[in-house]
């Protein structure tokens, strides 16, 4: 196994001297610093093992598996590893990770839509795969002895992911610092207070750019804490958790190519983690075709419209790859931090700047896709409809399907194509 950075190419190799490669040291203001987790695929036929649990079933195209055999620990250790986790996190919240449901959803006229359900996964969301990914990196690290112990972990989130890094620093009796906006919901500050984290209170500051949270969650890292978080920029190790997640959409699916998939983005690791799991299955001959991917954000905060924008530009007269070597070494060209404070309904993806967009926008030129931006009207609608087909998802959780809703208006959408979406943020 070997992180690869997706701007400077650098790969790093996880060992005593280097225990977990969370971030390259390429230039963060021009780079996308993004290290992506390669691991040697399976031999020709190999198939998920048929098990409930997508880390199990899933294992042999996680980097955290191939360090743990490579390095001695064996498949049983790492099975066992993930199975004892698993048990604690569900002693915590009620339930561990299983596969989660994708079904047909009657939404949209004219139009197949499939459904991801995630709002009954660990903490709600699709979040806690991510982190659960990194928790596995950082027990394998532990075992081996590379580290003496896990650092203090940290993460920058107001909802989702905060509850999703709770629950998994509890089940794993790490302490955990939670840096959120002073408007964080009640009932999120009320759960993470009785999961046992620290919380502080993050305000923002005259003339300092970007998330207050998430600038003060960096500071934690630099001063030693372990970025337990779902931005790829900060901790590349969390791509891989995500992607359990494309696995199953995918295997679900079968054999007739998807036309369409539209995921909401907030930082972007999640569409990043799809994007890069759809992509190896691709690879793997286990997916038919790539669909085209779409993203969704809110008028309230695009930045990745506007970065993919200035990227269609560019590949217009240069073309595609040329154009995201570009775009992978020029960061500041394409993606800078949000200069309004973001507000809308669907408060789960306001992120300031969309951390993990290079993947996405790579996803999107490369498969004729779009950057969707949602209006209010829409977002409401779209979690109305969710609702209607039996998912409790809140405005966040619905985004996907705001995106869909968006380009059939547009005649993005042909009359019986085939499309998904990702219903991932319960209504709290």
């Amino acid at each position: 196994m070997r992180s690869v950075c997706a701007a400077c190419d650098r790969a790093f190799a996880p060992g005593p001297d280097l225990p977990l490669p969370f971030a390259c040291a390429c230039p963060p203001n021009g780079y996308d610093r993004v290290l992506t987790p390669r691991v040697a695929p399976p031999p020709k036929g190999w198939r998920p093992d048929d098990d409930p649990q997508p880390f199990v079933a899933w294992r042999r195209l996680l980097g955290s598996h191939a360090l743990a055999v490579q390095h001695g620990l064996g498949d049983a250790w790492y099975v066992d590893t993930v199975r004892r986790l698993d048990a604690a996190v569900a002693a915590v919240d009620g339930a561990g990770f299983r596969q989660t449901p994708t079904a047909p959803v009657d939404v949209l006229p004219g139009v197949e839509v499939w459904a991801k359900d995630e709002t009954g996964h660990v903490a709600g969301s699709h979040k806690a795969r991510h982190l659960f990914g990194v928790l596995l990196h950082l027990e394998v690290a532990r075992a081996l002895g590379w580290i003496d112990a896990i650092p203090p972990l940290a993460i920058a989130s107001c909802g989702n992911a905060a509850l999703a890094a709770a629950v998994l620093a509890r089940a794993a009796e790490q302490p955990l610092t939670v840096f959120i906006p002073p408007d964080a919901h009640p009932s999120v500050v009320t759960r993470l207070e009785s999961l046992g984290a620290t919380i502080q209170v993050c305000h923002r500051q005259p003339g300092e750019a970007g998330d207050p949270c998430y600038l003060r969650f960096l500071e934690a890292v630099a001063a030693g804490a372990a970025p337990f978080c779902c931005q790829g920029t900060a901790n590349g190790l969390t791509l891989e958790g995500g992607q359990t997640l494309a696995f199953e959409l995918a295997a679900s699916l079968g054999d007739r190519p998807l036309d369409h998939l539209v995921v909401q983005v907030g930082g972007g690791a999640f569409g990043s983690a799809v994007v890069l799991g759809l992509r190896t299955l691709l690879d793997l001959g286990l997916l038919p075709a790539m669909p085209r991917i779409h993203t969704v954000q809110t008028h309230g905060a695009a930045p990745l419209k506007r970065a993919f924008e200035r990227l269609k530009a560019r590949a217009a007269t240069e073309g595609a790859e040329p154009a995201l070597r570009h775009a992978a070494t020029h960061k500041a060209d394409y993606m800078w931090p949000w200069e309004s404070a973001p507000q809308s309904v669907a408060t789960g993806i306001l992120d300031d700047e969309t951390y993990d967009w290079w993947w996405l926008c790579a996803g999107m030129l490369r498969t004729g896709g779009e950057a969707v931006v949602a209006d209010e009207d829409t977002l409401r609608a779209a979690r109305e409809r969710a609702h209607a087909a039996g998912v409790r998802a809140s405005h966040t959780g619905a985004a996907g399907l705001a995106g869909l809703m968006t380009l059939h208006a547009h005649d993005q959408v042909a009359p019986g194509a085939r499309a998904a979406v990702v219903f991932s943020g319960v209504e709290r």
